[in-house]
């Protein structure tokens, strides 16, 4: 894999957070996470990423490190007095459910992006998973990007479901799990679920299925990639976050969204998501090799190969 000339940056806003996270391998404490974090991180892989977001000054600057480290442009991330958003959770035996233990939003909660006039002009542009009128002031603020994605997910449908209506409006792809997407479709099959939301705006609709894979579903288009099969899973907070950033990162290499570049677009987010699962935290998608990210991605292409 390399990352050509042509690559433009990827402006990501969201979550810079701590995670507290236990699994039924162990636990993580005050852990970088965050939407932004993980999307960046995994972006940087095929692009220059630039991040918008907010800290408090218990952010240490080893913590940015792990995003600068990669190339990641971290000026947008504003450090406020205060605490940084803190999510602790427990997962259970299954890993597919979890219980949320504390959201301390902190500084978070008077979160209102405003992006530098670097990053305003942005071809390529990734809405983490934050209310949707801080998304759409983001969009207020950028100068005619190519490609929108966003994220999304059930307190926003519950709570904010007009705003999120008004974005849905001004995107090109969604990332959305399938229990979310039934539920803001108010339909009970992923097909459905994916056709009502397409009518809602958005050109692509990428449904993501966990250990079953995901599905992009585009205008006489629909596209299926698998999971990567793997032994053993650590911790599955970021894998979605993870997931949208390799596919982004991928497309803002160029190439267009003809059918050959969207299907290579899944299968760089599906292998970026199963890297994040095997550990805590972001420690599964930083410093990896460029080997490694090859020889996982041929290990997917196999598995399909008829």
């Amino acid at each position: 894999m390399s990352k050509p000339q042509e690559a433009q940056p990827l402006l990501i806003v969201g979550s810079v957070a701590f995670d507290s996270v236990e699994t039924p391998d162990g636990r993580a404490d005050m852990a970088l996470g965050g939407s932004a974090s993980y999307v960046s991180i995994a972006a940087s892989y095929f692009t220059k990423p630039q991040v918008v977001g907010v800290v408090g000054d218990d952010f240490g600057a080893h913590h940015m490190a792990r995003m600068s480290d990669h190339g990641v442009d971290v000026r947008g991330i504003e450090k406020t007095p205060g605490k940084t958003f803190h999510w602790r959770g427990r997962y259970h035996e299954n890993l597919k459910n979890r219980d949320t233990l504390e959201t301390a939003l902190n500084v978070f909660q008077h979160f209102k992006p405003a992006i530098p006039d670097a990053y305003r002009g942005a071809q390529y542009v990734m809405l983490g998973n934050i209310d949707p009128t801080l998304q759409l002031s983001v969009l207020e603020q950028t100068r005619g990007a190519k490609l929108v994605g966003m994220d999304t997910m059930n307190f926003w449908i519950d709570t904010a479901r007009d705003a999120l209506y008004e974005v849905l409006k001004r995107v090109d792809v969604l990332f959305i799990n399938d229990e979310e997407a039934m539920q803001l479709a108010d339909q009970w099959t992923v097909l459905g679920a994916a056709e009502a939301i397409r009518a809602m705006g958005p050109k692509y609709v990428v449904i993501k299925r966990g250990e079953y894979g995901s599905v992009l579903f585009g205008p006489e288009l629909t596209l299926f990639v698998p999971a990567v099969l793997l032994t053993h899973v650590v911790d599955p907070t970021g894998a979605g976050d993870t997931f949208a950033g390799g596919f982004m990162g991928h497309l803002s290499r160029g190439g267009g969204l003809d059918r050959s570049n969207l299907a290579q677009a899944l299968a760089w987010g599906t292998v970026m998501a199963s890297f994040a699962v095997e550990a805590f935290s972001v420690d599964g998608i930083c410093n990896l090799s460029r080997p490694a990210i090859d020889r996982r991605r041929q290990q997917l292409l196999d598995m399909v190969r008829y």
